[in-house]
């Protein structure tokens, strides 16, 4: 059983963790915001729409229901316009990028929601305007929910990204199915799997410290 080099694995550790990281900030970026509108436009909410969010909600059911490998493929057009390329890091960014915004808006949805209706009352009873009931109601009585929410969205992005590999998007998908299955070279295989656990182990256990740590101020 030939043994992988260190530096190949290192290599292609830090690309998992670029593609991971990028497309996570993103998601978070434009996620909890889709969140948040189809959280407030919803029958009842503070915002209420229900044309635009029928509307938002088919848009992000229907990026919910491709699977990533069919979406990886189907936005290759998309990728080339925006980065120049279809294979690669930044290649693989924008397809995990479409992929986990929609994901991580529905999780933060459900965060949301879990706010007690009673306290959203309260707020507007004190004559708290739309916009602090977002930002001192919502947000922050449910950001505990939303870090592990968050945590989720990252560890099903390193997953995606081990995937992406099998189109040479680089990380250590890539060099599992180039060394690993390719060339049957098991040790390099048996590294990554290893190294992919640890990885998603270490998110887990930071994103778990960060929710309790949060829920118990």
């Amino acid at each position: 059983m030939s043994l992988p080099s260190f530096d190949l694995l290192a290599r292609g550790l830090w690309e998992t963790v670029v593609m991971t990281g990028v497309s996570g900030f993103f998601s978070l970026v434009f996620g909890l915001p889709l969140g948040l509108v189809l959280v407030t436009t919803d029958r009842g909410g503070i915002f209420e729409a229900t044309t635009v969010n029928r509307f938002l909600g088919a848009i992000v059911n229907a990026l919910r229901s491709l699977p990533f490998i069919i979406l990886l493929v189907a936005v290759i057009p998309l990728t080339r316009l925006i980065v120049g390329s279809a294979i690669g890091i930044a290649a693989a960014i924008v397809p995990l990028t479409i992929a986990a915004i929609p994901y991580f808006a529905r999780i933060a949805e459900v965060s949301l929601r879990e706010v007690p209706q009673g306290l959203i009352d309260a707020a507007r009873a004190m004559g708290a305007s739309r916009w602090t009931i977002i930002r001192d109601v919502l947000v922050p009585e449910s950001l505990p929910s939303l870090v592990s929410g968050f945590t989720v969205t990252l560890v099903t992005l390193v997953g995606a990204s081990a995937m992406a590999g099998a189109v040479g998007a680089g990380g250590l998908g890539d060099i599992a199915i180039r060394y690993g299955y390719q060339r049957f070279e098991t040790g390099t295989m048996l590294a990554v799997v290893a190294i992919l656990i640890l990885l998603v182990s270490l998110l887990q256990w930071a994103g778990d410290a960060v929710a309790r740590r949060i829920d118990h101020r």
